[in-house]
């Protein structure tokens, strides 16, 4: 389960079972929701968050947060789920300390 960034408790982690589209999941405490990275004719398109079965959802300021992040850190999410499902390449977690 390689973690990619903490974001003020906000954890960003792929599971090591993944499948596609390209995703990530956020977690805080006990709570948990995924963004897909959601492309069309190789462009992108949108980031949809989604609830995760079984798991209670990142309330609305955390699903804010996740969303921004993932705006923002969106190409980098993309070259490390190719490095970590396609390349098996691990790479080190990241803290994110600036505010969005």
């Amino acid at each position: 389960m390689p973690k990619l960034y903490e974001y003020f408790g906000l954890i960003f982690l792929f599971y090591s079972n993944e499948h596609e589209p390209i995703h990530v999941h956020g977690k805080f405490q006990d709570t948990e929701s995924k963004a897909e990275i959601v492309f069309e004719n190789g462009k992108f398109k949108e980031i949809i968050i989604k609830e995760v079965l079984g798991k209670k959802p990142l309330d609305a300021q955390n699903v804010k947060k996740f969303k921004k992040v993932v705006e923002l850190y969106r190409d980098d999410i993309i070259r490390k789920w190719i490095d970590f499902f396609v390349y098996n390449i691990d790479f080190s977690p990241e803290k994110i300390t600036k505010k969005l």
